[in-house]
């Protein structure tokens, strides 16, 4: 089982990315699960949620203690106590302005990659091109398939290119 942990803050849309991780894996005739973990926070607060992915059906509906990614849709709630919830050979993909030298991380600008395309910094879909270039076992036409499904209709083409625009920038 591939398990997927996401940081982001209230309003940041991490859960809509968690759900269209999880629709665009199970289009491909796997099975997903996909929740959050939040409270009665308001926005900006910070929020976990999680995205299980597996060839058979997934009977375990913990959260994820031990992640094959962690992904951070907002810098300031990185720190290096991140490391200590990925598996041995987990990835950290940080949505970040810095340079980054470390393996165990992919650095992306996604708030640019947002503002070029959807004229906004929501960096929800961008950090899910990141996570489907960098995992590869999510295709993109399969996410543009989850958006059309879970997103309105006039969502779809701009989010669509911004998860492209996302998986072309890791690729490089």
């Amino acid at each position: 089982m591939i398990e997927i942990l996401w940081h982001g803050r209230g309003g940041q849309g991490a859960f809509t990315a968690v759900r269209l991780s999880g629709a665009a894996y199970a289009l491909s005739g796997k099975y997903a699960l996909a929740f959050p973990s939040f409270g009665p926070e308001r926005r900006g607060a910070p929020i976990r949620a999680f995205t299980k992915l597996d060839e058979k059906p997934i009977a375990n509906r913990s959260e994820i203690e031990k992640a094959d990614y962690s992904i951070f849709l907002d810098d300031t709630l990185f720190s290096p106590s991140a490391f200590d919830e990925l598996k041995p050979n987990g990835t950290v993909i940080l949505n970040t302005k810095k340079a980054i030298s470390n393996d165990k991380i992919i650095a992306l600008d996604a708030e640019k990659v947002a503002e070029e395309i959807l004229g906004m910094p929501i960096v929800n879909t961008v950090m899910l091109g990141a996570l489907a270039a960098v995992y590869g076992n999510i295709s993109e036409e399969n996410i543009a398939g989850a958006i059309r499904e879970n997103m309105a209709e006039r969502l779809w083409d701009k989010n669509i290119r911004a998860v492209h625009a996302a998986m072309e920038a890791v690729k490089k």
